[in-house]
């Protein structure tokens, strides 16, 4: 049974009780010989090879757990996907929390729990981390920062530059329901079948190449959802992106959410689905290998790729009605704190 019953200011002040939280919560569920070292650097076995991928990435999520999962889950899910989509296999993580005063300890172990099945799912090692304790009222319970190291295999090329016109734009499920559900919470909307798509997309990722489908780039639809994502990428690529509005994959729960919220679902974050950029021509052998996945079942074709015209919006939405609506940058963001 844990010794931690609440995190006090003395948890974080190198002494015994620091090494008692992390030989009680940290060491037991991240359990792998780079860590048990405790050493002030991770040493760990060589890079594969190919080019190192790098990462890093702070999670705020309110609430810090929520129906498909919690703040360490997604901590995890977050940095792994950042890797996956640039075409890395993630490799080590570290693990770095800021906890509030008074925070309850029982919380924590879920959290570091969740961190850790998050990590196993990933086949992700996490090998170092730190951890800081802020007074009462200065924080908001806990925090946690990441930073991932992956490698790209030789060979495998991807990025905004490789999009062209005539691409096609797919998605590998129905999108906002890690956005939708944080609000849902929020609001106590909450109710059967709305849960987080939170989920690792390593192994999805893999199986989209090795089918041999010529995929362009990747991008994970967090913060800001689809649209944003669109809209960075158009930014970079000099092209056009139309999302065809009766093609987005969206559930009746997060639709009714975002119904009553006044909110898009195309501005919400995903943190479980990836955007792919495909030849036209490879779209099916695209689709097939997402859809055999247990994480891409829901794939679907969303958009296409055109010319950037003077005058048309760089992302459009090709509504129902047929006429086009421009999908632009909001100022801010629909939903803070959602990761």
């Amino acid at each position: 049974m844990s010794k931690i019953d609440t995190i006090l200011l003395a948890h974080g002040g190198g002494g015994r009780l620091t090494h008692e939280l992390v030989a009680e919560a940290f060491l037991p569920a991240f359990s792998n010989p780079a860590l048990a070292a405790l050493s002030d650097s991770a040493i760990l076995a060589e890079l594969p090879p190919g080019r190192p991928a790098l990462t890093t990435d702070a999670f705020v999520v309110d609430p810090l757990e929520f129906p498909g999962g919690d703040l360490g889950v997604l901590s995890v899910c977050g940095t792994v996907n950042d890797l996956a989509v640039a075409g890395a296999r993630p490799l080590w993580l570290t693990f770095a929390v800021i906890l509030e005063e008074g925070l309850d300890g029982a919380l924590l172990h879920r959290l570091v729990a969740g961190a850790a099945r998050a990590a196993a799912e990933a086949g992700v090692a996490i090998v170092a981390g730190d951890t800081k304790v802020v007074p009462r009222g200065k924080g908001d319970r806990a925090f946690i920062v990441t930073a991932g190291l992956g490698v790209v295999p030789p060979g495998r090329e991807l990025g905004d530059r490789r999009i062209v016109a005539g691409d096609v734009l797919l998605v590998s499920g129905p999108i906002a329901e890690h956005g939708a559900t944080i609000v849902a919470c929020r609001h106590d909307l909450a109710g059967p079948g709305l849960r987080s798509d939170c989920a690792p997309l390593a192994s999805l990722v893999e199986a989209l190449l090795a089918s041999g489908a010529d995929v362009h780039a990747m991008h994970d639809p967090t913060r800001g959802g689809v649209a944003t994502t669109c809209n960075e990428v158009a930014s970079r690529s000099g092209l056009r992106i139309v999302i065809d509005e009766t093609a987005v994959p969206v559930s009746p729960q997060v639709a009714s959410v975002c119904e009553v919220l006044g909110l898009d679902p195309l501005y919400i974050a995903s943190e479980g689905r990836l955007l792919a950029w495909v030849a036209a021509d490879h779209a099916g052998r695209a689709l097939d290998a997402l859809r055999a996945h247990p994480l891409g079942a829901g794939a679907a074709v969303i958009g296409r790729v055109e010319t950037r015209a003077a005058g048309r919006a760089p992302v459009a939405l090709a509504t129902a009605f047929g006429v086009e609506r421009p999908l632009d940058l909001l100022v801010g963001g629909e939903v803070p704190r959602i990761c």
